[in-house]
């Protein structure tokens, strides 16, 4: 089997499995991670060239228990040095294990050892392979605050003494909260990634499917849970129609919706209406509802506005932060007019979080050339074209731009 194109995906699919593996095995998390990377940039090297190996999950789980084992042997060989030779040998490996280690990683990386904030992005960065620079985006901090709170992250982990196992069924509930949002950014992440010349990562937002697949087996009970899955397959079902072949944007509203995935629509309607009708009203099954009005909508004049802003406003209660009132500020103007989203965005201007942030202008925008003012409008297109990092999110917003100056 050769390595083809598919091989970055592939080492980014098994990275949080191979460093499940070793924690597991070792107990030192950061010293694995290193393992870890050394394998990965090994085999990214040598399967390229060779081609990929039967088992690549246990070539990685090898080849990074090696790099471990003489590192940890090295070390050893400078305090005794009749074991210098003995340090350069390759230790015979243990076979791989069978299970998939990615959830119990996933739950440790969310121990209560942990900041909430650590939590998440330590998880971003061990199971989602995520980039600092991308998770600080994620968070809205700079890039050198981020790389602190994971180095950190990890020193607790390593010094708490926590065990690789799976929680115990009474204190998994404490841990829910933080995995289901770091799950929720991974998805984000891949749906519509913060930097670069794509708009989406398609690895993973996959990888947050699989994984939240994999929580509501655990927990097939949690409303949560299956809302928060609902929601991913429900706005990943959009992802076909998402852009033209040369890449560029296209809006919600301008979709080719017969491109939608029907299959990922009926599953995620069929997992929001249940956790709806079987469980306490959360943020994720409020979120998977309005995706739901998007998509059972066959045309987009056909959508269900005031029901949208019925969910926003509960929505709104439920988890008020800023992201929410942005989305409600698009949905109040399309069921009272512009002027009246406007004026709910007017509420952001001093919110640290997103005053500076391009979705805000985006949006100002949009409303702006909806009420007709395409001077403003313009300027708000352009400013937000200079704040994102997304080269298509970029592309998108100056032809917008551009468009109003004919």
């Amino acid at each position: 089997m050769r390595a083809g194109a598919g091989l970055e995906e592939l080492l980014h699919r098994l990275a949080p499995q191979v460093l499940g593996a070793l924690v597991r095995r070792y107990g030192r998390f950061d010293e694995c991670e290193d393992a870890v990377q050394e394998a990965l940039l090994a085999a990214a090297v040598q399967w390229a060239e060779e081609g990929m190996p039967e088992s690549p999950r246990a070539w990685l789980i090898t080849v990074a228990s090696r790099r471990l084992t003489d590192q940890l042997r090295s070390e050893q060989a400078r305090r005794r040095r009749e074991e210098t030779a003995a340090a350069t040998e390759v230790p015979a490996a243990e076979p791989a294990p069978d299970e998939d280690d990615t959830l119990t990683l996933l739950f440790l990386c969310c121990h209560p050892a942990l900041s909430a904030p650590s939590q998440v992005a330590l998880t971003l960065r061990a199971v989602g392979g995520l980039t600092t620079a991308q998770i600080a985006n994620a968070f809205l901090v700079p890039e050198a605050t981020m790389a602190q709170r994971i180095s950190r992250a990890k020193k607790t982990i390593l010094t708490s003494g926590v065990p690789f196992a799976m929680p115990p069924e009474h204190k998994r509930s404490e841990r829910l909260r933080v995995v289901l949002h770091v799950l929720y950014l991974i998805f984000n992440e891949g749906y519509t990634t913060t930097s670069g010349p794509d708009l989406h990562r398609a690895e993973l937002t996959r990888e947050a499917i699989r994984l939240t697949r994999e929580v509501r087996r655990l927990l097939p009970d949690d409303g949560e849970v299956a809302g928060l899955l609902a929601l991913m397959v429900l706005t990943d079902a959009r992802r076909p129609a998402r852009t033209r072949p040369d890449g560029a944007l296209v809006p919600l509203a301008e979709q080719e919706r017969g491109r939608w995935n029907r299959e990922l629509i009926d599953e995620g309607v069929a997992l929001v209406t249940g956790a709806l009708s079987g469980s306490p009203v959360g943020p994720y099954q409020l979120q998977a509802a309005i995706a739901a009005v998007h998509a059972e909508a066959e045309r987009a004049e056909d959508t269900d506005w005031p029901q949208i802003v019925a969910l926003y406003e509960l929505l709104a209660r439920v988890s008020p932060n800023p992201i929410v009132t942005l989305n409600r500020a698009v949905a109040v103007a399309m069921v009272l007019g512009p002027r009246a989203g406007l004026d709910l965005l007017g509420s952001l201007d001093a919110d640290d979080r997103l005053a500076s942030h391009h979705r805000l202008d985006a949006v100002r925008a949009h409303l702006l050339e909806m009420d007709g003012d395409h001077a403003a409008a313009r300027v708000a297109y352009r400013t937000a074209a200079r704040r994102t990092t997304s080269l298509p999110e970029r592309r998108y917003l100056e032809e917008r731009a551009a468009r109003l100056t004919r």
